[in-house]
């Protein structure tokens, strides 16, 4: 089956939730996690030091995996934390590997 990778972007105070529940998940193998900024009308700055800089902090899961799998871990995230309000994508993978 083709593999997909699947990219999470959430608050960083959903993060744990989120690696934890992952972690706990046998459709996933693994996954990555990184820091970033949202920017834009659709993020809301909670707190002040947000508002001031103009962005939101975030962080960035991806994970891949088979689309079935993956599909699957989109339904059990939606399942286990309904008010998340997470953005994700799904994307093919052409190729993958180790160097």
């Amino acid at each position: 089956m083709d593999k997909v990778l699947v990219t999470l972007v959430m608050s960083k105070r959903l993060t744990q939730a989120v690696e934890d529940l992952l972690l706990s998940c046998d459709l996933v193998s693994g996954f990555t996690t990184s820091s970033a900024d949202g920017h834009g009308i659709t993020v809301e700055l909670i707190d002040t030091g947000e508002q001031v800089a103009g962005h939101a902090a975030r962080t960035i899961i991806r994970m891949v995996g088979s689309e079935s799998d993956m599909r699957g871990v989109l339904a059990i995230i939606k399942e286990q934390l309904p008010n998340a309000n997470m953005f994700f994508w799904m994307t093919p993978l052409i190729d993958m590997g180790h160097l």
